[in-house]
């Protein structure tokens, strides 16, 4: 998880196998040195950050946790390159525990569907969120989110015309009223802004 972050899937996966391969628990990553880390990690984003963050980790795992990764979110933040989202993820994903991570696919697409209002950061999303979908549609919620926000509901110019959820949208019904016909592709809000003179 820690290397997924600012970092496509598919490159993750490209790395993860030797990773795990050469280093299949937490005392023999601690073993390791940077350099032989880096070499195996140097695609992904921030390599010199994330092989800090994996050598530091597995460290700690096995001095403070007997080489066992946690399964609470308080310890698992404890760990360097571990924040609020990471911890959740491996609470929900590892352990099954209803806890929602927000990534930034989770934060758009619940603020445009409308399941948060007013949301300012990823802390209120979650709180929202947890709020009021059931405990055990949590982690499948978590996934739903993710996978539209990754092939539907993109960041910019979303896929309103084949999207499923666009009869109950607050984005669509609010800002992308305005669809070329001829091509039925949605335009942006600044482009329905000129269109309509407002």
């Amino acid at each position: 998880v820690i290397l997924s972050a600012q970092c496509t899937d598919k490159r993750v996966n490209i790395v993860t196998p030797e990773l795990f391969s050469r280093f299949p628990d937490p005392s023999r990553l601690a073993e390791a040195g940077t350099d032989e880390i880096y070499a195996l990690i140097r695609t992904v984003s921030f390599a010199n950050n994330k092989t800090k963050h994996l050598l530091g980790m597995a460290k700690m795992l096995v001095d403070e946790f007997g080489g066992e990764v946690p399964d609470n979110t308080a310890d698992l933040e404890k760990l360097p390159g571990v924040g609020r989202k990471t911890a959740n993820v491996i609470t929900s994903v590892v352990h099954q525990q209803p806890h929602m991570a927000v990534d930034t696919h989770v934060f758009r697409v619940s603020a445009r569907i409308g399941l948060t209002t007013n949301s300012k950061n990823p802390l209120q999303t979650e709180q929202q969120l947890v709020k009021y979908i059931p405990l055990d549609k949590i982690y499948i919620a978590h996934h739903w989110l993710i996978l539209h926000g990754r092939y539907i509901c993109i960041a910019r110019r979303p896929k309103c015309e084949i999207c499923g959820l666009r009869p109950a949208c607050r984005f669509y019904r609010s800002d992308m009223k305005y669809i070329i016909k001829e091509e039925l592709d949605p335009i942006t809000p600044a482009e329905a802004k000129k269109l309509s003179g407002r």
